[in-house]
């Protein structure tokens, strides 16, 4: 096996590749990328077992072959050359070390054997494909996923719902993520041959968090392909495979309150703000905060048995009667993070019930809080 390949190309492919490979590794082989050269083109390939990232890029080969290196080592390497360098990379034959070579540095990496590599998306095939545009997919990621569960022993949470359902606007893709204390819900319109999603895919996190990354690379349009247990991500000249959660997310529209009758309307950004200020006051481990509404005006409030206290007064929109009620800090500003306009309605019950919030101009997100006591 022996190939030139341009340094900024070889990088941008190994930036998307290794970022899946874990530093500490039990299984050697999962620790390698496996690179493949034939034909003028070099497809590197990485895995975890749960989570597979294929990329191929242009290359100059003059021996085809294939082996397996340290991704992150060589990650390091490629990523220290100088720009503009051009990398050889031989294995003389019979050697089962890989000489790596660009202007006057050379590296010798222990390789391992390409049939000890494992590969996901070899394992059957997907029935079920769509594409979805770039710009919408993003959207269903970043309106969800910080309502991503991450405790373990309620695995089914540890991801993103995404299935097609019916909505007042018509048939629609939905993603949901809750953790519990928080839900979050987006809705595009439903892709063509997106029609057999009904009962829905759990995306791990660690895959989700994957494909965000890569879509500020993708084109225009990303093919999407399902199986029972995996989902393909396919654009450009990569390949994302992810298997995915085996488990019943649960019933997400229960939670969400169909009787909240008290509606109160205030610009996000300045909402946020004042939560950012007034929570420096909470208490670290709960991070609650009061919103305690009266007439046009809500006061903000934060205690502290260390710290002290702190409010501030901001001009809304409520005409119902007075309510109190709690929220954890972080949660308010990541929800009002999501709203792009300058309208957030917050539609409330009581200072126990859910709360529903959503942007003022965009039917398609909707978000439930749980209150805390405070």
């Amino acid at each position: 096996m022996k190939f030139s390949i341009d340094r900024s190309d070889l990088l941008r492919a190994l930036s998307h590749v290794h970022t899946i490979v874990e530093r500490r590794n039990t299984i050697p082989i999962l620790a390698n990328v496996l690179l493949r050269a034939e034909d003028g083109i070099l497809f590197l390939n990485t895995t975890d077992m749960d989570l597979e990232i294929a990329e191929s890029v242009p290359a100059s080969v003059e021996r085809a072959g294939a082996t397996t290196v340290p991704a992150n080592t060589l990650y390091d390497i490629v990523r220290k050359l100088p720009d503009g360098s051009s990398v050889s990379m031989d294995i003389p034959e019979g050697d089962n070390k890989m000489l790596v070579k660009a202007g006057r540095s050379d590296f010798r990496l222990g390789c391992l054997p390409v049939d000890d590599f494992p590969q996901m998306s070899s394992d059957g095939d997907f029935p079920h494909q769509f594409e979805i545009p770039a710009s919408q997919l993003r959207t269903l990621i970043d309106r969800t996923r910080f309502a991503i569960s991450t405790e373990e022993t309620r695995y089914y949470l540890n991801g993103i719902f995404m299935h097609a359902t019916e909505s007042k606007s018509g048939k629609v893709l939905r993603a949901v993520a809750t953790d519990a204390h928080r839900l979050a819900r987006f809705e595009i319109p439903l892709p063509d041959g997106a029609e057999n999603m009904t009962s829905g895919v759990i995306i791990p996190r660690k895959a989700v968090g994957e494909i965000r990354k890569l879509i500020e690379e993708a084109g225009d349009t990303i093919k999407i392909s399902l199986s029972d247990t995996k989902m393909q991500c396919s654009f450009d000249h990569i390949t994302l495979t992810t298997k995915l959660i085996d488990g019943t997310f649960p019933d997400y529209e229960r939670v969400i309150p169909k009787n909240n009758d008290k509606v109160l309307e205030i610009n996000p950004a300045i909402f946020a703000g004042a939560v950012d200020r007034v929570s420096t006051i909470a208490t670290e481990k709960s991070r609650a905060v009061k919103m305690a509404l009266n007439g046009k005006m809500m006061t903000l409030s934060a205690t502290s048995p260390e710290s002290g206290s702190a409010t501030e007064e901001l001009e809304i929109v409520f005409d119902a009667d007075p309510v109190e009620i709690g929220f954890n800090a972080a949660y308010l500003m990541d929800v009002a993070k999501q709203i792009e306009g300058d309208g957030c309605r917050m539609t409330l019950a009581d200072s126990a019930s859910p709360t529903i919030i959503q942007d003022v101009g965009d039917d398609n997100a909707l978000y439930v809080l749980m209150p805390m006591r405070v």
